[in-house]
């Protein structure tokens, strides 16, 4: 798409408007985190980035519409890329027609959107085992738009507050004195907030095959979220992957992570990897006051004392352990194990419940 962006700026130019190299740099990259297929995005991602003038808005959308929506070669191309993601995505080429957004459409764009809005709220709720190949193609585009807050503890720091916990009698002081000496209000501070470390251990093991994929992308998702995030992934043994979520697409980041896990879709021992995990990781602080989130549907095949072992130790490492299963809690023997030191059982085996665990995050005490 990059040169179908670079032919859209030299059309604002010749159309009279200020775009630089610069402006089009900008636009291609904001561009290459969207989806090309949708058109909305592609409008308000230019309209951001190469329209710097109210007076400019007019020819800016005569420009987007005829080379975007003119063109009888590029139109065949979207659709064609449309067709291959997914049938919601086929519904979302909806561009904004100028400045009066309460216009309404007609009929026919209403009952679209409305059967968008219907696929949509079914997707969210079936599960990952159930999508047909389109349909996780779709939970794709919808996992990598997840923005994840992570919970939050007060330090021992403050700062400067309207209406704080505690009088601030410094800056009350340095007031006055800058007012010589005339009545000023109390000043307040109240404490900081620092966002906890988040670690994610994912289960790769063959009886999560239908689910591993769909929680690497929700993974990913967090670590461009989140500054503090860890991710570790087991089947038979513990492999991090922090550094290969690092990539800004998602395609390269799954790819470099398969390369970093040799047992995929292979046998399960979640004592031995939660093990190796407190005795690596676990001792030099990753989890220390931070929230410890396990996706797996804890079918266990090594020994539970050891199981028992490595969660009890893993309780005093870190602050909250959430467990997240596909299959609902008391569903095998791993997770009835392990759960006298769980303080949160979730499900996790559709898109709401992923949306929802991400949700829940920053309630966490």
């Amino acid at each position: 798409m990059t040169p179908v962006l670079v032919g859209f700026g030299r059309a604002l130019r010749d159309a009279g408007l200020a775009v630089g190299p610069g402006d089009v740099g900008t636009y291609c990259a904001a561009a290459a985190t969207l989806d090309p297929t949708d058109l909305t995005d592609l409008y308000w991602t230019g309209r951001a980035t190469l329209v710097s003038r109210r007076a400019d808005l007019a020819a800016y959308d005569d420009v987007f519409h005829r080379y975007f929506l003119g063109g009888k070669r590029l139109v065949d191309e979207l659709l064609r890329l449309t067709a291959q993601v997914s049938a919601e995505a086929e519904s979302t080429l909806e561009v904004p027609l100028g400045d009066n957004p309460e216009e309404p459409g007609s009929d026919e764009e209403q009952a679209t959107m409305g059967l968008v809005a219907s696929a949509a709220d079914v997707l969210r709720h079936r599960t990952f085992a159930d999508c047909t190949p389109e349909e996780l193609r779709a939970v794709r585009r919808i996992t990598a738009r997840l923005r994840l807050d992570p919970p939050r503890r007060r330090t021992r720091r403050s700062r400067p507050s309207a209406r704080g916990r505690r009088p601030d009698l410094r800056r009350t002081v340095r007031e006055g004195l800058r007012l010589h000496g005339e009545p000023v209000p109390l000043r307040w501070r109240e404490p900081r907030v620092r966002p906890r470390p988040l670690v994610l251990i994912l289960d790769v093991s063959g009886s999560m095959a239908d689910h591993s994929r769909a929680l690497l992308q929700f993974a990913w998702s967090a670590r461009r979220a989140v500054v503090k995030v860890e991710v570790f992934c087991f089947g038979t043994r513990l492999s991090r992957i922090t550094p290969a979520l690092r990539r800004r697409s998602l395609d390269r980041a799954l790819a470099d992570a398969a390369e970093v896990v040799f047992d995929w879709d292979g046998g399960t021992r979640i004592g031995a990897s939660l093990d190796r995990f407190v005795r690596t990781a676990g001792r030099r602080g990753v989890a220390r006051g931070g929230v410890v989130v396990i996706c797996s549907d804890g079918m266990d095949r090594g020994d539970p004392d050891l199981l028992a072992g490595a969660m009890e130790r893993l309780a005093r490492q870190c602050r909250r352990i959430v467990w997240c299963t596909p299959h609902g809690p008391a569903s095998s023997v791993g997770l009835m194990v392990a759960e006298p030191f769980i303080d949160l059982v979730v499900r996790g085996g559709d898109l709401a419940s992923l949306a929802e665990l991400a949700d829940l995050l920053p309630t966490l005490p």
